[in-house]
């Protein structure tokens, strides 16, 4: 890959989830490690290894869950955010005192096979679509807790994200509308009140929604769950009337059909998929 959109989470966030990670699993102390330590005090070396392929996202992130066991234990990637692996690749070294390895290994690893499995298979869904205009999007449908690695793992992967939460942007959705009673009323009585300068998306289901929604100059359509066929004289009637209008395709997306939904002329494709679907990426930690 040749980048990502990804940013960091800064300590200032990041440090808390993961002080509450660390004492979930240590509870009142490791006693396997503890029972050991009066014997081992020595610094020892250690190797993480993938045992697939897949591209790694998160090594940053474990790098601080060591850190704040012992900040004297050394984290050296040796793969970048985004980059492909290979099964039995070395993806980072470490260095410290024993105990705090051990005790940092599966909090550590399990976060990091969770986002790279996330990026890996977001990246497979950006590459169907790599040499088209279309741009593809993560949705809301994350772990409570995780959203904000997890859509750090979709950037990572080549994603762009969507609205990190309810507070940074408007989708007005099918229960929206019928809350409202129409999606007039909808774009009416938010735009009243929505601040400067959050955007108006609609979801639609059908063409006479999405003329509604033209009327009312939403700035992005939804166009969910639609056939190829609607989609095609849906995308042609947003282009027609107003082409400042970004156009969103959403549902029952797959690796199978994204390269047909982008080829409509749609703005963004939007997926859970990646997130809700993907595997881990095993990895594995040996002490040398």
């Amino acid at each position: 890959m040749k980048g990502f959109l990804g940013v960091l989470p800064p300590v200032l966030l990041l440090d808390p989830m993961l002080r509450v990670w660390l004492m979930e699993d240590i509870g009142r102390g490791d006693r396997t490690t503890q029972a050991l330590l009066s014997q081992h005090h020595t610094s020892v070396q250690a190797r993480w290894v993938a045992k697939a392929e897949g591209i790694i996202a998160g090594l940053p992130i474990a790098a601080r869950v060591f850190y704040l066991l012992n900040d004297q234990i050394n984290f050296v990637a040796l793969k970048a955010e985004g980059d492909k692996c290979q099964a039995g690749e070395v993806v980072a070294e470490i260095t410290g005192a024993w105990d705090g390895l051990l005790m940092g290994e599966r909090v550590a690893l399990n976060l990091v096979m969770r986002l790279s499995g996330i990026a890996s298979l977001t990246n497979m869904y950006v590459e169907k679509i790599a040499d088209l205009p279309t741009k593809f999007v993560d949705t809301r449908k994350t772990t409570p807790g995780l959203r904000i690695l997890e859509k750090y793992a979709s950037a990572v992967g080549g994603a762009t994200n969507h609205r990190m939460g309810l507070d940074d942007a408007v989708m007005i959705k099918d229960n929206h509308i019928v809350a409202a009673g129409s999606i007039t009323k909808a774009i009416q009585q938010v735009r009243s009140q929505v601040p400067y300068p959050l955007s108006i998306e609609v979801e639609t289901e059908a063409i006479e929604q999405v003329e509604e929604a033209l009327q009312c100059q939403a700035e992005i359509i939804m166009l969910d769950n639609m056939s190829l066929d609607l989609m095609t004289q849906a995308v042609s009637l947003i282009r027609q009337q107003d082409k400042r209008v970004k156009i969103e395709a959403s549902g029952n997306i797959s690796l199978d059909t994204i390269r047909s939904v982008a080829q409509v002329g749609v703005d963004f494709i939007s997926s859970s998929a990646p997130v809700t679907q993907s595997r881990w990426l095993d990895l594995s930690m040996r002490l040398m």
